[in-house]
């Protein structure tokens, strides 16, 4: 009994922690941390992400893919900052993934993709990091026009009708090696700095 008892504790703190992290329009995440490849049916990573010109919260101009993806460890995520729910929710679990990962952190780049840039432009992405604690060089917040967003966020597999529609699910990456993953936002955030440490370990035998 006592173990059926746990199982159900366990169950419900479950749904719980995923209900913190949803809202009525979002795509609910796949139900495990499963494998991603954002970059199948290509050899040419720069050609399947494209180099699409985006800003970052700053005012500064990016290429996608040569100055935020190219060699390194990265997570994406989608967010919009209208939002009031699970975008601060998760942008604040997000922060504290890289309190676990202290000294570390720096050698990972968070990307934080907007689904709407007809609001979210440089400036409105930069109060909204002001206000989540989270502005550093390590994180960018990237916006575009329309066009650019939709097809940037097409190549992560995000289709995103309206800002609300899009996936909480956060993919993280080691670029060079092609080795991606999807992790649910719900979970832990020691959990997910440590996916995160993996992927900045040597590959084996290369």
């Amino acid at each position: 009994m006592k173990a059926l008892a746990l199982i159900f504790l366990t169950m419900c703190f479950c749904v719980i922690s995923f209900m913190a992290f949803s809202h009525e329009g979002h795509q609910e995440p796949a139900p495990a941390v499963a494998a991603a490849q954002p970059a199948s049916g290509t050899r040419d990573a720069k050609t399947w992400f494209t180099d699409t010109p985006l800003q970052d919260q700053n005012g500064n101009t990016l290429r996608f893919y040569s100055d935020a993806l190219q060699n390194r460890v990265v997570l994406l995520n989608v967010i919009f900052t209208s939002c009031n729910d699970a975008c601060p929710l998760i942008t604040q679990k997000l922060k504290e993934v890289r309190e676990v990962l202290g000294d570390k952190a720096d050698g990972i780049t968070f990307i934080s993709l907007t689904s709407d840039p007809l609001r979210d432009t440089p400036a409105v992405l930069k109060a909204y990091t002001l206000k989540q604690g989270v502005d550093g060089p390590h994180w960018l917040f990237l916006t575009g026009d329309k066009a650019q967003m939709d097809l940037v966020l097409g190549r992560i597999g995000q289709i995103v009708p309206t800002p609300e529609q899009h996936s909480t699910q956060l993919i993280v990456g080691d670029v060079a090696n092609k080795r991606w993953s999807k992790i649910r936002p719900d979970a832990p955030a020691a959990a997910i700095a440590q996916r995160l440490q993996l992927l900045t370990m040597p590959v084996a035998g290369r």
